[in-house]
């Protein structure tokens, strides 16, 4: 190493592997955000189902696992389909457009 230069390890990332990491973040926190939805989902219908299931009632929890059922699979296209990619090239879109008006 040359007198005066600064060690790799301790350099600052470029702009660009800024990006890269803000925006993995970003997925990480979506999926984590689709696997907490998704064990909610499955704790509470369990739950109800039991609870449907030991009053002796006519089944209704059905009705609560096709609506929010719906929701889950809409949160999922979101994270993994290609709607996320979509939505994620038009924020960066938008940010740079917004940061050059300034």
């Amino acid at each position: 190493m040359q007198q005066g230069t600064v060690p790799e390890s301790t350099r600052s990332p470029a702009p660009r592997d800024d990006e890269r990491l803000a925006e993995a973040r970003r997925r990480v926190a979506a999926i984590k955000g689709f696997y907490i939805h998704l064990i909610v989902f499955v704790a509470v219908i369990v739950s109800l189902a039991l609870l449907n299931g030991a009053s002796g009632d006519p089944w209704w929890v059905q009705w609560v696992l096709l609506g929010w059922g719906i929701g889950v699979l809409a949160h999922a296209l979101a994270v993994f389909g290609r709607g996320s990619k979509l939505v994620s090239e038009w924020e960066k879109r938008k940010i740079k457009e917004l940061l050059e008006e300034k």
